[in-house]
């Protein structure tokens, strides 16, 4: 197996991110010609391309292409790899460094894996220098004793996998052009076709990007638009199991009224109560999967 790495990332107008995250990328424990990255844009019109020229980073692919979704922009840059091991990571997750070379001694124990990270999620910088150096809990999804994965964990914000193995199941479906989905879809061929998915606590990185409600709440419905798409694709009633997508979730949604008495409370209460919260968004997602059964997706 080689060990030369491709760094993918797609990018639409994360300039402001990208000042931070690629120096984390050049700052990583390997030799910097044991990796390359591929910064894939999808026509930003905020300075990226003259970020990119001051930074003077040597081992930087950058393309600019129309804007196909996050899955073209990830398409593109596995078409450009030369690494034999692609990692992939998004414009607003800012890498430890010691991110590659955590996944390049996993892989070397458990070649043809697909790897999945400890993705952190940090609200600001001074969350992230705050988590870093030990002072603040980590706010992670898995425990670090966990070791396999299912495809509803493939989050393409800190993956490993062989690029063989990415061209052998097609790459990213790039039908999938809203939000949501075309990594967990990826990571369900993965699986189906004998890749096993680990989980690797050791190649760390943080998630920089706080999201508002609002747009919180519209990401959730898109998030339900592409589940339809998904189950649709592969007429698998594991995929609706574990997005949510059953009689009963479609049942319970279809007892609450948004101007009902439990939305309105929810709504009023969802900076204050986490169950109000979660209740407002699983409504959301609800929403998403019903307007694209019913043929509404926009």
């Amino acid at each position: 197996m080689g060990e030369y790495i491709s760094i993918v990332i797609p990018t639409f107008n994360r300039r402001a991110t990208l000042e931070k995250v690629l120096p984390s990328l050049c700052n990583q424990s390997l030799s910097c010609d044991a990796y390359e990255i591929l910064l894939v844009d999808s026509g930003s019109t905020d300075g990226t391309d003259e970020l990119i020229k001051g930074l003077s980073i040597p081992n930087i692919r950058f393309f600019v292409q129309e804007n196909k979704g996050r899955s073209g922009a990830r398409n593109k840059g596995v078409k450009e790899a030369k690494g034999e091991l692609v990692v992939f990571t998004d414009a607003d997750i800012i890498a430890d460094e010691n991110l590659l070379s955590a996944h390049l001694a996993l892989q070397r124990k458990y070649p043809g894996s697909a790897l999945v990270g400890c993705e952190i999620q940090v609200n600001n910088l001074e969350e992230y220098k705050s988590v870093k150096r030990g002072q603040q809990q980590r706010r992670t999804l898995h425990r670090d004793n966990r070791k396999r994965l299912s495809w509803l964990y493939f989050l393409t914000g800190n993956v490993c996998v062989p690029r063989e193995k990415l061209i052998e199941v097609g790459i990213f479906d790039e039908n999938f052009t809203g939000y949501g989905h075309e990594d967990l879809e990826l990571g369900y061929r993965l699986e189906k076709a004998g890749v096993p998915i680990r989980y690797n606590p050791d190649a760390v990185n943080y998630h920089w990007h706080p999201v508002g409600f609002d747009e919180q709440e519209n990401k959730m419905r898109l998030a339900g638009i592409s589940t339809v798409r998904f189950f649709r694709k592969h007429n698998d009633w594991d995929i609706r199991l574990k997005l949510g997508m059953t009689p009963l979730s479609l049942g319970i949604h279809s007892m609450l009224s948004p101007q009902g008495t439990v939305m309105r409370y929810c709504r009023k209460n969802k900076d204050r109560v986490h169950l109000c919260r979660e209740i407002v968004l699983q409504y959301s997602y609800l929403c998403g999967i019903k307007d694209a059964l019913s043929g509404v997706s926009l």
